[in-house]
């Protein structure tokens, strides 16, 4: 298995060369440029703080429809009580790092760096990274965060603290991208809980055509949350135009 090295340029290894469980390439930076290159071939950054990052395109590839999130009946009770209000680019910072600090059962320490962190907020400023929030009381009880490019929305990563809070947002974002057209959400990792919500497997070679299709499309650029957003042409396969 060859892993490759990144040089100083933002080009990548074709990801069809990374074998099934994904890791392809390792080395370069998180310059939001690279980012958007990296994402828009298919390929995201996975590394914990003692390893060069890490660059990744597994196969299969885990993907949502948004028409197609499932509700649980719990969630549908906490639908229908209005308990949580949600807000959309409010927070992103907060988001991101109560995602970094959630304690999670699978897993020691967590991949969104200080770095990371710091390159998704130059995103969000572009109009490209977004947040949903979850509230209760005033309080910020779940979240989730992730990057849009074209018609495909790449999700990052989601936390609570209360009961369903991040399905209640992921719930909200699947409304909103299916009311804006978005065809899908790239979940990239195969879990139970994914698939408990509606996700499911699609062969690599396929999400890449997918992608491939989405080089011509408008992306929904600006603030989700108050309405200023577009459609409007941003060349993430030729960001340096």
């Amino acid at each position: 298995m060859k892993i490759y090295q990144l040089g100083s340029t933002f080009e990548f290894p074709h990801p069809g060369k990374a074998p099934a469980e994904g890791l392809l390439a390792f080395g370069g930076d998180l310059d939001p440029y690279r980012l958007i290159v990296a994402y828009s071939q298919g390929i995201f950054p996975w590394y914990s703080d003692d390893s060069p990052i890490l660059w990744w395109s597994p196969d299969p590839r885990m993907v949502m429809k948004p028409e197609e999130f499932t509700t649980s009946k719990s969630l549908n009770q906490l639908i229908r009580k209005n308990i949580y209000s949600v807000t959309f680019d409010q927070e992103f910072e907060r988001v991101m790092r109560s995602c970094a600090t959630v304690v999670r059962p699978d897993e020691a320490g967590t991949w969104i760096s200080e770095e990371l962190i710091q390159a998704f907020i130059q995103l969000h400023l572009m109009g490209l990274a977004h947040s949903v929030e979850v509230w209760y009381e005033g309080k910020l009880v779940g979240g989730l965060y992730g990057l849009a490019l074209g018609k495909i929305f790449f999700g990052e990563s989601m936390f609570y603290h209360l009961r369903d809070a991040s399905k209640f947002a992921l719930f909200h974002l699947c409304r909103f991208l299916h009311q804006h057209e978005f065809i899908l959400i790239d979940a990239q990792q195969d879990t139970p809980h994914l698939r408990s919500l509606g996700a499911r497997t699609m062969d690599r070679a396929d999400f890449l055509q997918i992608l491939e299709q989405q080089k011509d499309q408008n992306s929904l650029i600006g603030n989700w949350g108050d309405g200023s957003a577009k459609f409007c042409t941003f060349d993430f396969y030729n960001p340096f135009k």
